[in-house]
């Protein structure tokens, strides 16, 4: 949904509610990992050092930390990560805004894994089509934490489609962004690497 000014937030409720009812927009789930060809897009970016970091990122993706980013949010502001969970993304781009419905369809990672994460798929009232994963991982080989962002998606509406470069701009933005604000949310990391 495209809007001229930002929703209130009783519209945002009422699309969230809708949402719960909205079925995928693509098939099958897990498009991002099935080894099937797909237009991939990913960031990963070093966040943290050591098991204590990856404690402080899996806390912060609980949070869904990496969408503070300053033109993105998500609502409920902090809904769990329990497979099912729909969520309404709100962007503020070009003047005007859009709000996208997303469903968490998989978790990554367990407590003995050195991985965690979510991912979550496009409703049939998103404005793409498609999965996005992200991901906090500790490498064992030097403690490094690392944050990943992994998407895959097409466009589903008429203006998706006749603004494709710019959406792909956006959403190339985003990733950097979203990379940002992992760093922040730990940072008293020093980005000059495991000592």
């Amino acid at each position: 949904m495209f809007f001229t000014r930002r929703p209130s937030p009783a519209v945002i409720e009422r699309f969230l509610r809708t949402s719960q009812e909205a079925h995928l927009s693509y098939a099958p789930i897990g498009i991002l990992g099935d080894g099937v060809s797909h237009d991939l897009d990913e960031a990963i970016v070093t966040v943290g050092c050591g098991y204590t970091d990856f404690e402080r990122a899996k806390a912060a993706l609980m949070g869904w930390r990496q969408f503070n980013v300053g033109w993105v949010e998500t609502f409920p502001r902090h809904a769990p990560l329990a497979v099912g969970t729909v969520v309404a993304v709100l962007m503020r781009h070009f003047g005007f805004w859009s709000l996208n419905g997303c469903r968490v369809v998989y978790n990554v990672g367990s407590q003995r894994d050195a991985r965690f994460g979510f991912a979550y798929g496009t409703l049939t009232n998103h404005a793409e089509s498609g999965e996005e994963l992200f991901e906090v991982f500790l490498n064992r080989d030097d403690e490094e934490v690392k944050y990943r962002i992994r998407a895959t998606s097409r466009p589903q509406v008429a203006l998706a489609r006749l603004g494709q470069p710019i959406v792909r701009a956006l959403q190339a933005r985003f990733r950097r962004d979203s990379a940002a604000a992992m760093l922040r949310a730990l940072k008293r990391f020093d980005s000059g690497g495991c000592v």
